[in-house]
């Protein structure tokens, strides 16, 4: 299970409920479409603009790839 999500700090998220999530498959394919792994966050992601595109076309490709997967346009503002 992935939530795909923009945020404020960190651009696009992709990011994995637990290590299983983490196939090779996936990791090729998130890294293919340019994120990198943020150990910070224990999340992949990417700098982005936001665009609900950007978030469809990521969540689209882990469906694909058979993963479930949440996903929301509006970034939550930082406390």
């Amino acid at each position: 299970m992935f939530l795909v999500t923009p945020d404020a700090a960190h651009g696009l998220v992709a990011a994995p409920h637990s290590s299983d999530d983490l196939t090779p498959a996936t990791e090729l394919s998130l890294a293919a479409q340019g994120f990198a792994w943020n150990n910070e966050i224990e999340a992949y992601t990417r700098q982005a603009d936001h665009d609900p595109a950007a978030v469809d076309g990521t969540a689209g490709m882990l469906r694909e790839l058979g993963h479930y997967v949440f996903s929301s346009y509006t970034p939550l503002p930082r406390k």
